[in-house]
């Protein structure tokens, strides 16, 4: 079955997505994580992070595409997301792997949902959570209860979160009219705009939000 143009585009921009949070996933786990339990727990969790990124890199190659040449557009918008959202401590790093990754995850979700199954099928395999929620729910609130006053500051940092991972997609959208056009066509025939696919988003951060009691 011939492909959307914009696969090529949405494969890329997840694969340097996974690649890049397995970096950081590790990285945040050597430098911030307060236990070893804890290095050990987000590790494995960039683990799973690498081996998505081999699973969209070995499928642009099955499509003919190489790999470097789609991840390539997307470097500085998502390398300009990880410096401008540097988490400066564990639990911001946590709020960072849950809201942060959440919300621009479920941003290119939407762009599946008329391709072909087997990309679907694709995509859903790469943005399950994969435990990652119960991870940072469980040690957001404990450190929430620790220090009651955090809350507030943590807030801040997961509003902020939302907001750059927006403006992010949107860039990204805006400089690859193909993927834009996937995310047109999510939202509803006839959609001049994606203002309703936001919404959702942000409805999904909420939920985010509130099960981290923040």
């Amino acid at each position: 079955m011939k492909q959307s143009p914009g696969v090529v585009d949405l494969l890329g921009v997840l694969a340097y997505a996974e690649l890049s949070a397995y970096a950081r996933m590790t990285e945040d786990a050597t430098t911030l994580a307060p236990s070893l339990a804890d290095r050990a727990a987000l590790s494995e969790l960039a683990v799973t992070e690498y081996a998505h990124f081999r699973l969209l890199r070995d499928r642009l190659g099955e499509l003919g595409a190489d790999p470097d040449e789609a991840m390539s557009p997307f470097v500085a918008a998502l390398d300009a997301w990880h410096a401008q959202t540097r988490p400066a401590d564990w639990l911001q790093a946590l709020i960072k792997t849950y809201v942060g990754d959440g919300i621009a995850l479920d941003f290119y979700r939407e762009a599946t949902r008329h391709l072909d199954p087997s990309i679907t099928e694709l995509v859903d395999e790469v943005l399950v959570d994969e435990g990652r929620s119960q991870f940072a729910v469980e040690r957001v609130r404990a450190g929430i209860e620790a220090d009651p006053a955090a809350g507030g500051r943590l807030a801040l940092w997961a509003r902020r979160l939302v907001g750059e991972a927006l403006s992010q997609g949107q860039q990204v959208a805006s400089a690859r009219p193909e993927l834009a056009l996937l995310l047109v066509e999510s939202v509803g025939e006839g959609q001049t705009d994606i203002s309703r696919l936001f919404a959702k988003l942000t409805e999904a951060h909420n939920k985010r939000m509130a099960a981290m009691g923040i």
